[in-house]
C-alpha cells in the first residue's frame, strides 16, 4: 500500500469583484496584491509566513507571478508560474497541494489572475449535444444568472428572465450573449497548510477546510480521433479524472451538496453533468427539467453565478471556485448560502486540454460548530 498523504487544507481566501476589461483603472499586480491581502486577512497570516507560492493566468509574459507578489512582498521564496489554460488556477492549487504532501512547504500561496481586453466571442464553436433542447441551456444560464444577484463579487449582478435569455443577441448558432462567459478582469487567492502547520496554529482549525482529493488531467487520444465537439471539450479526460476522484475520496456525486463547474457556455454546463457522474450519459438535460441543479433541488450547481455571470478572468477561475466553495461550506455565503452544507465539488477545465476535479468539506467540523 502507498503510505497516506499529508492532509492539506484551506484556511484563508481572497477575490477581488470580477469586472469587465477597461472599467476599473488597475493592472494585475493590483488585482493580486488585493485578493492576497484578503486572504491573509482572512486567515489571520502575514505574507512572511508564506512559504511558497503558485500563480496561474494565460496572458502575460514570463514571471508575472513575481511582479504581481512583489506588491506584497520581496521574500525571496520560491514562485511557480503556471499556464494551462483555463485550468491555470486550478492547476496552481494542484501544484500547492503537492507542495504540501511533499513535505517541501506548510504554507502555500495558490493565486490566479487575468487582465483581459474586451472583445468578441463570435468565432468560438458551441460544443451541442442534439439530445438537449435549446431551452435546456438556457434555463442554465438563466439560473446562474440568478444566483449571482447575491454575489457582491460577481461581475454581473442583474436577474435576467428566461425570454430575455433566449432572445439575447446571437453569438454563435442558436447561443446568445447572456449563454456565454464574458471576458474578465480579477484575482483570486487561497492559502494552503499542511495538517502539521495547524496543530501548531489550533485557532485555524475551525475555518481550515480540507481539500480531500484534487485530480488533474490531461487530454485521451479520443479528442483527435473521434471528430465529436463534445469530446474536443474534454469529456473523456473529466470523466476518468472524475471517477478516480470518486474512488480516491470514497465521495460520490451523491455525498455533495453544491458544486462550481466550469460553465465557459451553457451547453458546456449541461454536457459536463453526465461527465462527472451526475447523470447517465445522454441524460444531462433531465437535471434542468427536474431543477436538480439548483435551490431547492439535488445540488446547488454554480452558487456563485459561474462562469456565465459571475465572470471568466481566465487564470483566476479555477481559485475563485475554491473561495466560492470554502465560503459556502463555512456558511458565509449569506443570501446564496446553500443549506446543510456538508461536502462540495470542483470542475475546471482548459481545452487544449487540462482539467481538474476536487473534493472539499470542512477539516475539523467540530471545531467549526464550537466557534458558531
Amino acid at each position: 500500500m502507498s503510505p497516506t498523504k499529508p492532509k492539506v487544507y484551506i484556511v484563508g481566501v481572497g477575490m477581488t469583484k470580477f469586472c469587465k476589461p477597461g472599467s476599473v483603472d488597475w493592472d494585475y499586480p493590483d488585482m493580486v496584491k488585493e485578493a492576497v491581502n484578503s486572504a491573509l486577512d482572512d486567515c489571520g497570516l502575514k505574507y512572511a509566513d508564506i512559504q511558497q507560492a503558485t500563480v496561474g493566468y494565460l496572458f502575460g509574459g514570463t514571471c508575472c507571478g513575481q511582479r504581481a507578489l512583489y506588491e506584497v512582498g520581496l521574500t525571496g521564496i520560491p514562485i511557480f508560474n503556471v499556464n494551462n489554460a483555463c485550468a491555470s488556477g486550478s492547476s496552481g492549487l494542484f501544484l500547492g497541494k503537492q507542495i504540501i504532501e511533499s513535505g517541501n512547504a506548510d504554507v502555500v500561496l495558490c493565486s490566479g489572475f487575468e487582465k483581459m481586453a474586451a472583445g468578441s466571442l463570435e468565432k468560438l464553436a458551441s460544443p451541442i449535444d442534439d439530445r438537449s433542447k435549446r431551452e435546456h441551456y438556457a434555463k442554465i444560464a438563466y439560473k446562474n444568472h440568478l444566483h449571482s444577484v447575491h454575489n457582491p463579487k460577481s461581475q454581473f449582478t442583474k436577474e435576467f428572465s428566461l425570454d430575455q435569455v433566449i432572445n439575447a443577441r446571437k453569438i454563435y448558432d442558436f447561443m446568445g450573449l447572456l449563454e456565454c462567459s464574458p471576458t474578465s478582469d480579477g484575482a483570486a487567492a487561497a492559502i494552503i497548510v499542511s495538517d502539521r502547520f495547524l496543530e501548531k496554529n489550533p485557532r485555524l482549525k475551525s475555518q481550515a477546510v480540507e481539500i480531500v482529493g484534487l485530480k488533474l488531467g490531461t487530454d485521451l487520444p479520443s479528442v483527435f480521433a473521434e471528430k465529436s465537439n463534445i469530446k474536443m471539450i474534454g469529456f473523456d479526460m473529466i470523466e476518468k479524472i472524475s471517477k478516480e476522484l470518486y474512488a480516491e475520496t470514497k465521495l460520490t456525486p451523491n455525498d455533495v451538496q453544491v458544486i462550481e463547474l466550469h460553465d465557459c457556455f451553457a451547453p458546456n454546463e449541461l454536457i459536463t453533468y453526465e461527465a462527472i457522474g451526475l447523470c447517465p450519459l445522454g441524460k444531462g438535460h433531465t437535471i434542468v427539467d427536474r431543477n436538480d441543479n439548483t435551490y431547492g433541488g439535488k445540488w446547488v450547481i454554480n452558487p456563485s453565478g459561474g462562469l456565465i455571470s459571475k465572470g471568466h478572468p481566465i487564470g483566476a477561475t479555477g481559485v475563485a471556485q475554491a473561495v466560492e466553495l470554502s465560503n459556502q461550506l463555512r456558511g458565509r455565503c449569506g443570501k446564496r448560502q446553500v443549506p446543510n452544507c456538508k461536502v462540495a465539488m470542483q470542475h475546471n477545465i482548459g481545452i487544449g486540454g487540462a482539467g481538474v476535479v476536487g473534493m472539499y468539506r470542512m477539516g475539523f467540523p467540530q471545531s467549526a460548530q464550537s466557534k458558531l
